[in-house]
């Protein structure tokens, strides 16, 4: 059966990829004085949004999921291509988005009850969930049968693992992500969290003072986890994740390169990609975010 794959806001996918690759993204919004919400990247440019967040730093920006609506919009052209859909949703334990996703397809459904319709929690987010979706692509590209990939999907989900850093955590703070007196003690003496994503939350993986010293413990993170998992360049894909500073995160990557390669993991320049972090999440982490995702690929058979 030919399907699309459909995902939301969250991935942080270039959109010049997502049309190369026939990606069908549903966004997010955001808002600066939470009363006007615009769709991210749509309506309001990354760079532009990361530019406000950078010149006041004192205004906490808003996200809000897509609405049920939104996903009956893009479900229903595709159904009425008699296509069935894959759609690929953030972590419930972040946004409601799964939850408008389900709604949709109730809606449709009851329109065109032989369609195919699944909607899954991904348990990720942002450049790592972007990854997840690009093995999706994969295996459509690959004339995987929509069961199989499905299946196949389901399995790898579980591996996926963010290892990031932050500018200060007055956004998580903000965002309600950690407790306030951790927010008010990392404030008040320059410490800089080391946080992990994994089944859909963030943990905290350590403090760091000062930011170089934050990003070398990132890279220890990520090469834990690979070593634990016996992971080997051709089983697992890994990708830099950034918020407003792209030089800073340009020069994150090639040290990552040249650190992945000295530990025996031969990666070559242009496998290691970059993708800015959205506004879905940044507006948890703040503007200076920065870190890997790693998630096992896809088997094709």
């Amino acid at each position: 059966m030919e399907y699309k794959i459909i995902t939301d806001g969250s991935c942080d996918l270039p959109p010049e990829l997502c049309k190369e690759k026939g990606i069908v993204v549903v966004p997010f919004y955001v808002s600066f004085d939470s009363e006007n919400y615009q769709k991210e990247i749509v309506e309001m440019p990354i760079r532009t949004f990361y530019e406000q967040m950078v010149s006041d730093p004192t205004t906490f920006p808003k996200s809000s999921m897509p609405s049920v609506q939104d996903y009956v919009d893009v479900f229903m052209p595709v159904v009425q291509e008699n296509k069935a859909v894959i759609c690929l949703c953030i972590t419930t334990k972040f946004s409601g988005s799964y939850q408008s996703a389900m709604g949709a397809r109730q809606i449709v459904l009851e329109s065109f009850p032989q369609a195919q319709i699944t909607v899954m929690d991904t348990t990720i987010n942002t450049v790592l969930q972007g990854l997840f979706v690009l093995e999706a692509i994969k295996l459509y590209e690959a004339n995987i049968p929509y069961e199989e990939v499905i299946k196949e999907l389901d399995s790898i989900k579980k591996t996926g693992r963010i290892f990031f850093t932050v500018g200060n955590i007055d956004y998580l703070k903000h965002g309600g992500r950690i407790g306030k007196l951790a927010g008010l003690a990392g404030s008040m003496l320059g410490i800089k969290p080391l946080i992990t994503l994994k089944e859909g939350e963030i943990f905290p993986s350590g403090v760091s003072r000062g930011r170089k010293k934050s990003l070398e413990k990132v890279y220890d993170l990520l090469w834990q986890y690979l070593e634990q998992i016996h992971a080997s360049p051709e089983e697992y894909s890994i990708c830099v994740g950034y918020g407003y500073d792209m030089e800073e995160a340009e020069e994150f990557r090639k040290k990552a390169v040249a650190f992945l390669n000295a530990k025996g993991f031969a990666i070559e320049d242009d496998e290691l990609k970059s993708y800015q972090i959205g506004a879905t999440i940044s507006v948890h982490t703040g503007p200076y975010p920065l870190g890997f995702g790693v998630v096992r690929k896809a088997s094709i058979q």
